[in-house]
């Protein structure tokens, strides 16, 4: 798999190795991400500790990390402060805007040189935009979304993602539709065998508009 050039990275290419000191259980432990391989990784990045929106992002995340480890994934949040920060804010309760114990590690990124590979270092502020990279169990790179530093991210579609990541690689003659869901209706990227979606999406359309919204769930 080829290795992106410097602030050209893109799905398909092999995710940025990198080793570094993180916040595992309070303690702090050396990960490194190619340790990973043979498990999917969600790489969220979040600008700070102690700020607004990040506390709301990293506790969804760890509430619902059992989603995400019956999928084989691991969850590592990344950010530009130390360690030191990190097990302040897990021993700081959510009441008072810390995140306290979580499930996942908290990955301390000081000198930026995980933000700068995944290029999502605002040059400004100089922090992590909300970005968040999800990696297949070869430590290639199938999915990239990044926000600005004024709006949190969706928990949901990220689950739903890595569910539609995992499905398409385990049957690769099919493709996931406009808001897939695990069950709903796939398409078989074929000329020929492509309509037999459209037409049954049209036909529900024509009866009741409504159900076009649902019919891939049926």
């Amino acid at each position: 798999m080829t290795s992106p050039a410097e602030g050209c990275l893109r799905v398909g290419l092999s995710a940025p190795d990198f080793t570094a000191t993180a916040v595992v259980d309070q303690e702090f432990k050396t990960i490194k991400l190619s340790d990973y391989r043979g498990k999917y990784v969600i790489l969220f990045f979040y600008p700070l500790d102690f700020t607004f929106v990040c506390p709301t992002e990293i506790t969804a995340l760890s509430d619902r990390y059992s989603e995400f480890k019956d999928l084989n994934t691991e969850v590592l949040a990344v950010s530009v402060d130390s360690e030191f920060s990190h097990l302040a804010w897990i021993q700081t309760e959510r009441k008072y805007g810390g995140v306290g114990d979580l499930n996942y590690p908290l990955v301390s990124d000081i000198k930026r040189e995980i933000g700068t590979a995944y290029n999502v270092i605002d040059p400004d502020a100089g922090i992590a935009l909300r970005g968040v990279f999800i990696i297949d169990k070869e430590g290639v790179i199938q999915h990239i979304t990044v926000n600005n530093l004024s709006f949190g991210r969706s928990i949901d579609e990220c689950l739903r993602v890595l569910q539609a990541i995992q499905y398409v690689q385990t049957h690769p003659d099919e493709v996931c539709p406009v808001g897939w869901q695990p069950g709903e209706k796939t398409m078989t990227p074929d000329p020929v065998k492509s309509k037999e979606f459209f037409t049954e999406i049209d036909k529900a359309t024509v009866a009741d508009p409504m159900e076009a919204n649902s019919i891939a769930s049926e």
